[in-house]
């Protein structure tokens, strides 16, 4: 204190100023660059959370689309509907029973051409579909018109919400009924749920149907038109509700209040799902919160760097002066003591006669000069010590000076340099987001050219896990330059995954499993084999193992060789089985490399 006191008060006042100045415009220019970049790396976490949250309700949705298509082809579906044999109608009601409890459906039901319900997985429960007329379901108007349908509303049994994916049975011109298999989405909510993020899909109309918050479904996120609302309520698709509004409000800058004015990020997705619209929604308060208690820390920290170096070089300023003035202390004393010297000397010039004394007078002087020799040669060094130390103060003032520049041109990063702790801890915070996320979008996609290793890659991280826990040995075999395919990627890379997994099944109870993916061109066309040297395929059973519901799998559903062959075939593509040079199986996809528009 006493140090600053003798800087002077004007130099102290000026100095304080200057590192609140400072202080206060870094804090406007960090902070501001701050918020961007939390808000930045924030958005990039929202979209791969929300890039997860679609692929798995795409995911969800996309493996019951294809059942009711298989269904329609059982000889069971005619014999219930049209022919409404008991023992038709029993065993179709078994099998919708059993595919409810493997694939997590809610209800499988089979509507007769009149839209009375003839089958249904929940036959003989207490809130069974049997017995109950479907015809002014627009679900299955639409499906005996066009041939297939997609339909979310409340449920008219049950009255709890779900999709309805039907199908009809039958060509047009003599249907024999429709299959609806119903999706409810508890589940999906549940997950999403468990993120603390809120998520919403929103259909066409701008109604929540599916969301991590309960109170706002069946809610709107925009104004509905009077006459949209009335034909809304009409149709009771939404049953009694009346679709008011959810309080939500978007802005163009990807943002978004709550009723309760609360502000968050928004990803807006679309959904090949009936135009739905799905929203992920994560607060702004605290990543805002936390970019300002950073911009607090490093403000804190320059401050004290700022204040240390403002004492420093007033200290080096103090320091300096004493020097100085010693110096001229020293200079004046030589002077004086030259003088007295000379006229000492000038008295011994006069004083002739007194040789004795005068003899003893310059003995005297001569002594009194040396000291002064002696003072003198004190200042020089003094001099030439002042002189070394000013010139690492003065490279302190200089780098000390660039830093005040740089910091006044706004010129932050360089500054930066110089302060290693906020580096260190800007650094070390970039680092929470990364990384959300992924086995993500899932769904058809249009075809186009895609390198052969990026499809292989990903199947083989789906899937090398599991070979990894299970001990068994995956070789990859990749033949030469392969070369881009157009394809529907994440199809083909589903054609895979099932094959590989099949393979691992079937090699679980051999020792030294082992399981080989060999990829090569064959001219136009691109193969992709999937051997095993598990127990193989009987010769008589090639083609059974492809058809529905053959599996030899516990819990298997025997959908996915069928499904498979489905895929590659919309490609342009064959799947087919023979015997593996390993021994067991081996599963053969062969695909154009030009490919064709999937189906």
């Amino acid at each position: 204190m006493r140090m600053l006191v003798r800087f002077g008060g004007w130099r102290l006042i000026l100095t304080v100023v200057g590192i609140a100045a400072l202080a206060g415009a870094f804090a406007i220019v960090f902070g501001s660059a701050s918020r961007r970049d939390a808000i930045v790396v924030a958005r990039q976490q929202a979209e791969r959370r929300a890039t997860l949250e679609a692929g798995t309700l795409i995911a969800d949705v996309g493996k019951f689309r294809v059942l009711p298509y298989v269904l329609t082809e059982l000889p069971d579906v005619r014999g219930a509907l049209v022919d409404r044999s008991p023992t038709a109608v029993a065993r179709l009601d078994a099998t919708l029973r059993a595919l409810t409890q493997q694939t997590g459906a809610t209800v499988f039901y089979a509507i007769d051409r009149d839209g009375t319900a003839r089958s249904a997985s929940n036959a003989g429960d207490s809130d069974s579909f049997v017995g109950y007329d479907f015809r002014f379901r627009p679900y299955f108007l639409e499906a005996m018109r066009r041939g297939d349908s997609e339909y979310f509303a409340q449920g008219s049994v049950t009255g709890r919400p779900g999709l309805f994916l039907a199908r009809r049975a039958g060509p047009a011109a003599a249907p024999a009924g429709v299959i609806v298999v119903k999706i409810e989405f508890d589940r999906i909510e549940r997950l999403w749920r468990s993120a603390a993020q809120m998520s919403l899909v929103v259909d066409r109309d701008g109604v929540i149907v599916i969301g991590t918050q309960p109170d706002l479904r069946f809610r709107t996120i925009a104004p509905l038109a009077p006459d949209r609302r009335r034909a809304l309520e009409a149709s009771r698709q939404y049953g009694d509700r009346k679709l008011h509004d959810a309080g939500l409000r978007f802005a163009d800058d990807g943002s978004a209040r709550d009723a309760g004015g609360l502000r968050y990020l928004v990803i807006e997705q679309r959904l090949p799902v009936l135009g739905w619209r799905h929203f992920h929604l994560e607060p702004l308060q605290p990543i805002l919160a936390a970019a300002d208690f950073r911009t607090r820390v490093a403000t804190l920290i320059l401050t004290l760097v700022l204040t240390g170096l403002a004492a420093l070089i007033g200290w080096s300023g103090l320091r300096r002066r004493r020097i100085e003035a010693a110096r001229e202390q020293l200079e004046t004393e030589v002077a004086k003591r030259t003088v007295e010297l000379t006229d000492a000397y000038d008295r011994l010039q006069r004083e002739s006669d007194e040789r004795a004394r005068a003899d003893s007078r310059y003995r005297a002087a001569r002594e009194e000069l040396a000291q002064a020799n002696r003072l003198g040669s004190i200042g020089t060094i003094t001099t030439s010590v002042a002189h070394e130390v000013n010139q690492p103060l003065t490279a302190i003032r200089t780098a000390s000076e660039n830093s005040l520049k740089l910091l006044a041109r706004g010129r932050i990063e360089q500054v930066a340099e110089n302060l290693s702790l906020i580096v260190g801890l800007t650094q070390r915070i970039g680092a929470i987001t990364g990384e959300l996320l992924s086995y993500a979008r899932r769904g058809r996609g249009a075809p186009k050219q895609v390198p052969l290793d990026e499809i292989l890659d990903g199947a083989l991280m789906l899937v090398g896990d599991s070979f990894r826990r299970a001990g068994v040995t995956l070789d990859i075999d990749r033949g030469p330059g392969l070369p881009p395919i157009r394809v529907g990627r994440i199809r083909i890379e589903q054609v895979l995954v099932n094959l590989l997994t099949n393979a691992l099944d079937a090699v679980a109870d051999t020792p030294g499993g082992r399981v080989r993916l060999l990829a090569s061109t064959d001219g136009d066309h691109i193969r992709l084999s999937v051997e095993d040297n598990g127990p193989g395929v009987a010769p008589d059973m090639v083609e059974t193992v492809f058809q529905p519901f053959f599996t030899g799998k516990r819990g298997g559903t025997g959908l996915g060789l069928g499904i498979s062959r489905e895929i590659v075939a919309d490609h342009g593509g064959t799947l087919s089985v023979a015997r593996s040079a390993l021994g067991g199986a081996a599963f053969v996809v062969n695909l154009p490399r030009d490919g064709k528009e999937p189906l």
